[in-house]
């Protein structure tokens, strides 16, 4: 394969573990409008109404809040070999697996912070039954009449001891961009924002100021129309959601945002416009300098409500070990 081409093309699921199974399908299905493609074991599987494949969240019933892993797809069968190849010369590799409902054999391995991630290929298109077929023939499925309905799986926000060790991973290993980043005091780097395609993040990685290694930010589903983050949060007081921050604008990629804590306690970001998109090939990273007082405004908060401390210290952790000492998966 051409050594210059990108090895990932988007990220495909997230799987959540919560201790509280049924209370997070409802999160997540009658308010954000997700539909339940399959269940399995402990396991639900939710899309999207725009999201084309059989799943894009893994709900799994555990012992606690936490991140289960992140799937990434490349961008061919090759990629994936490919990738597989500098992630086990990196030394993060985990081995293969033969997959899950609907994707084939995954290389599962693990950023340099601790958290669970895998890389895929193979995967299983959603097919709507006959009454939620779109005459869209670019939507998969007709928009749901239930909840604010989210229309895709957006991006991730990961905590991590050493931004630099992240971002170079991402970069140098797994062939993304760095967008926009984050410098504080004395030079140090605080947070990286990466895509690898014209959105401005699939991933973004933030210093955990705890310590803690592998912990899990947030997940973020996007809404488009920005008027849904006000009708999201009117439901969420009206059904006792916890909103963590906003609504409100981020000046970092000029997100609308929402922030509110699934039963289960895994925050989650709900996204209501695409910020800006990135054409430009040589793009410059925009660095904001928030050991300046103006920065370390605007680049959080642009509009809106102050951020609470709960957002730059809780997360939930990479995995929950079970009575057989094993990872739930």
């Amino acid at each position: 394969m051409d050594e210059g081409a990108p090895l990932i093309a988007q990220l495909a699921h997230v799987e959540l573990l919560t201790p509280r199974l049924s209370e997070s399908r409802w999160f997540f299905h009658d308010l954000l409008g997700l539909e339940e493609s399959e269940r399995h074991g402990g396991s639900i599987y939710l899309r999207a109404y725009e999201d084309f494949y059989h799943h894009t969240l893994k709900l799994t019933e555990a012992a606690g809040p936490g991140l289960g892993h992140i799937a990434w797809r490349t961008a061919s069968a090759e990629a994936l070999t490919e990738l597989a190849r500098r992630v086990e010369a990196a030394g993060l590799g985990r081995g293969w697996s033969d997959g899950d409902r609907g994707h084939g054999r995954t290389f599962r391995f693990l950023t340099p912070d601790g958290h669970p991630m895998e890389a895929l290929w193979d995967v299983d298109y959603y097919a709507a039954p006959p009454e939620q077929r779109s005459r869209l023939r670019n939507r998969p499925q007709k928009r749901p009449l239930r909840g604010v309905p989210a229309r895709r799986l957006d991006h991730v926000n990961l905590m991590a001891r050493s931004i630099p060790e992240m971002r170079q991973f991402f970069t140098d290993v797994l062939g993304f961009r760095l967008r926009e980043q984050k410098i504080g005091k004395r030079g140090v780097e605080i947070g990286a924002w990466l895509s690898v395609s014209a959105l401005t993040h699939e991933i973004a990685v933030m210093r955990d100021g705890t310590g803690a290694a592998g912990r899990f930010h947030h997940l973020a589903y996007w809404y488009a129309y920005p008027q849904h983050l006000i009708d999201l949060a009117d439901l969420c007081a009206e059904y006792d959601v916890p909103i963590e921050a906003g609504p409100g604008k981020h000046g970092t990629t000029q997100g609308l945002f929402m922030y509110a804590r699934e039963p289960g306690g895994t925050r989650v970001e709900l996204f209501g416009d695409v910020g800006y998109l990135i054409f430009d090939p040589q793009w410059k990273t925009v660095v904001w300098d928030v050991a300046n007082e103006a920065d370390l405004e605007k680049s959080s908060i642009w509009f809106g409500g102050p951020l609470p401390d709960t957002f730059y210290t809780y997360g939930t952790p990479s995995r929950i070990e079970t009575g057989s000492g094993k990872p739930s998966r």
